[in-house]
């Protein structure tokens, strides 16, 4: 019970901040900057010098021939789930920061259309809205409601996944969108004028419980889109006749997005394992093969489940990532994800962070034959970070090579929730950081080398609960420059731009 009040207590500062400060939700062309931090001027605006550019060397990522290009079609970038991109980022040449606020609404999930706009799935108390942005002015270009959220008083709303985390961008600029009705929308733009028109709904009701709801969804190599559930559901929608098959995981829950590849398979992480899916002749999905992972002893604070908190991550042509929730140190695991039967499928395991305060809710980020990793133990909601607050220290690369793996180097960056973004053609690893022990509650966009973990440069953005993240992800758009939610609107962090 305790658990429950802090959580409710914490959506509500966070609604009453956000609704003291911010136009109403309902006029979609009307938008302010987040507003400032009384403390702004008390703290650094700017550490370290700017970044030269090292690309990391990787292998490119092959284009999903049903999803928009890579590093524009998700939260995590494309099919392999890599959460790095190919072009460039701010280097930290005078970097601005401006921002826009549309209501109470965290706009977790972006894209970009051919066009290079932003396409946004916004969510707050009562349901999410899909939102088209300018990308430089981040004023709103058109709005699509979804249906309503049914609000749960047993759960935190700043907790619940169901149907408003995760959309993706297909080859046709349309958004692919999970409802809280049990169906998928597909919603394209509008010829003229911007906007957005519903297009196709597929009813997944006969498949998902009333008990459960939908998580993510994201098309195979061959445009068949699959589906999870909060409670263990795996399905299919074949885009054409709209047919469903599904199955489920018996006692098993499902709280993050998935990958897939060129292959055919299909990646999920379970609370309690990692699964290679395929389709099979009936169009159903088939288990082509399970590994259980270590889930712990409990819920560690900072995860939604107890299990990892990773989406999988593709690496190479041979690996799939995932972290455990092993006590007392969270591990990297690497498994070969062929669909060929192995007599080991697991390659290696390498702990992280320190005994007793590792844990992560957010994808790992893939550079070349290695992979990095954020510590988010400790997160509790708004309320663990205010107040001079923040949560445990740690950002790890850990390398792959014949041998093994091993930890390449450790950051002490405090990053609470954010999911890291990598650019691979600048060498620097974005993330979103809170300092401990700093009673003006500073929040930065802060570079990190990807060679050698040293932190190059960090931005601040504002001071005061407004400028938290809460789980929502950097991304670069297609010109370099980043954005970022908080529970307050939209940041754009951009070089040597006027503010």
């Amino acid at each position: 019970m305790a658990a429950r009040v802090f959580l409710r207590a914490a959506a509500i500062c966070a609604t009453i901040v956000i609704a003291a400060t911010s136009v109403p939700a309902a006029s979609a062309q009307v938008w302010l900057p987040i507003p400032p931090g009384p403390a702004d001027h008390l703290v650094p605006r700017f550490e370290g010098a700017p970044a030269v550019a090292k690309p990391v060397a990787s292998a490119p990522i092959p284009e999903h021939p049903f999803l928009a290009d890579n590093g524009m079609s998700s939260m995590h970038n494309d099919a392999y789930a890599s959460d790095a991109y190919s072009w460039g980022g701010p280097l930290g040449e005078d970097p601005r920061v401006t921002s826009a606020t549309y209501g109470i609404e965290e706009c977790a999930t972006m894209a970009f259309d051919s066009a290079g706009r932003i396409v946004a799935l916004c969510g707050g108390l009562e349901g999410s809205r899909l939102m088209l942005l300018d990308p430089e002015s981040l004023a709103v270009l058109g709005a699509h409601p979804l249906p309503p959220r049914q609000l749960n008083l047993e759960k935190s709303p700043l907790e619940d996944i169901c149907a408003g985390a995760y959309f993706y961008l297909d080859h046709r600029d349309r958004a692919v969108i999970a409802t809280t009705n049990a169906q998928i929308w597909v919603v394209g733009q509008k010829a003229g004028p911007p906007g957005f028109a519903l297009e196709r709904t597929y009813d997944l009701s006969a498949h998902i419980p009333d008990d459960d709801c939908l998580v993510a969804q994201l098309p195979d190599w061959s445009g068949h889109i699959w589906f999870v559930t909060q409670e263990g559901g795996v399905g299919t929608v074949d885009p054409d006749s709209g047919a469903v098959r599904s199955i489920r995981l018996p006692g098993e829950r499902i709280v993050n997005s998935f990958a897939v590849d060129e292959t055919g398979g299909v990646f999920i992480v379970s609370t309690h394992a990692l699964y290679r899916f395929d389709r099979g002749s009936d169009g159903k999905p088939h288990v082509t093969w399970r590994e259980e992972y270590d889930r712990g002893s409990t819920r560690k604070p900072g995860q939604l489940s107890q299990g990892s908190g990773t989406t999988p991550t593709l690496v190479g042509d041979d690996l799939v990532v995932i972290t455990d929730n092993a006590d007392p140190r969270m591990h990297v695991i690497a498994y070969r994800r062929t669909a060929q039967e192995r007599p080991r499928r697991k390659v290696c395991a390498e702990p992280v962070f320190e005994p007793g305060a590792s844990a992560t809710e957010n994808s790992i980020v893939a550079a070349g034959r290695s992979v990095i990793v954020e510590n988010n133990y400790g997160y509790t909601g708004p309320l663990s970070t205010m107040l001079g607050k923040s949560t445990a220290p740690g950002i790890a690369r850990v390398a792959f090579s014949p041998s093994g793996c091993e930890t390449r180097w450790t950051s002490d960056e405090i990053a609470p929730t954010n999911v890291p973004k990598a650019s691979l053609a600048n060498g620097l690893l974005y993330v979103y950081t809170k300092p401990d022990g700093v009673w003006w509650d500073p929040w930065y966009f802060t570079a990190v080398d990807v060679h050698t973990g040293r932190t190059v440069w960090k931005r601040l953005t504002g001071t005061g609960v407004q400028w938290n993240n809460h789980y929502a992800s950097i991304y670069l758009g297609p010109d370099g420059t980043a954005y970022l939610a908080t529970i307050a609107g939209v940041i754009r962090i951009a070089d040597g731009e006027t503010s």
